[in-house]
């Protein structure tokens, strides 16, 4: 018959003293299951634990690659918008030089008289003609309704030709390549940068009619006039708004104030002028004495 318990004797440090410890057999079962299963918890614990580490540690550097990834992109994204701004310039630099040696001929509006009748198909490609006109120059036929003609022959000389000074001031960045004041790299600059203090009144440059007045990332509070023909002015880092979207206005009305919104390192006027949304330098149209008071 097989024994149901267990006896073990303990001897005490007191000579000739003896302790029987009688032990159940069900006991000693339980306390080695308990073992068999405290042991294996401790190892799921720590292999749970080891794959966690694992887990963090790629997780880590999964986010410092998608870091790096996101920088690489934003400065490839930077380059690419600098690069289409360089192209564009270029591209309505070639159209204005090739327009003044004649190489290309600018029609002064589509609305031609025909030598003899237009067919159907001649009529229904006229008016498309002038349906695509109105839609493009819309300002320019809302500005020649107040008297303006719609394409006088000296343009250069038009009071809606961006040539005066928006503020007066010196001229702290030119419209080039240059380096980012923030990020030390090289960046495209649009326009030109006239320094000027905190709320010097800035005059619309030309006439035309306001279709941006609010702020922008970058730019800050800035304005936008449609002078017709493909020509605007961008004016940013206001402080204050001096007209509204929508406004007409007259050359040298005040149009803002100077200020430091936006990216900006100082009280100035970023000002841009563009030719169908391209930047084109604005020496080109800026006269010597011309400069707003």
């Amino acid at each position: 018959m097989k024994a149901k318990s267990y006896t073990f004797f303990i001897a005490a440090n007191t000579p000739g003293r003896m302790r029987k410890v009688r032990v159940p057999v069900y006991a000693l079962h339980l306390l080695l299951a308990l073992a068999v299963v405290g042991g294996v918890t401790v190892l799921a614990a720590v292999s749970s634990y080891s794959r966690m580490l694992w887990k963090v540690g790629n997780y880590n550097a999964l986010r410092h690659d998608q870091d790096r990834l996101k920088k690489q992109y934003q400065q490839l994204q930077a380059t690419v918008q600098n690069t289409n701004q360089r192209l564009d310039s270029l591209q309505s630099l070639a159209t204005e030089v090739a327009m003044t040696y004649g190489v290309l001929r600018f029609r002064p509006t589509p609305f031609m008289v025909a030598d003899s009748p237009l067919d159907s198909e001649g009529a229904f490609e006229s008016s498309i003609e002038q349906f695509n006109f109105l839609k493009k120059n819309a300002t320019a036929v809302a500005l020649s309704s107040s008297g303006l003609r719609l394409m006088p022959s000296g343009f250069a000389e038009s009071t809606y030709t961006p040539s005066l000074w928006p503020i007066a001031g010196h001229i702290t960045s030119a419209f080039a390549e240059r380096l980012d004041p923030f990020s030390g790299e090289g960046a495209f600059h649009a326009g030109v940068d006239i320094s000027a203090s905190y709320g010097q009144p800035i005059r619309v440059a030309a006439d035309g009619i306001v279709t941006v007045a609010e702020s922008r990332t970058g730019y800050g509070r800035m304005v936008i006039v449609d002078h017709g023909f493909g020509v605007s002015t961008w004016y940013g880092h206001m402080s204050a708004f001096g007209s509204m979207s929508g406004e007409r206005v007259k050359r040298g009305q005040v149009i803002g104030y100077a200020g430091i919104s936006g990216r900006s390192t100082g009280p100035h006027v970023h000002y841009e002028v563009r030719l169908n949304g391209a930047p084109v330098n604005p020496w080109r149209y800026l006269r010597v004495n011309t400069a707003a008071d």
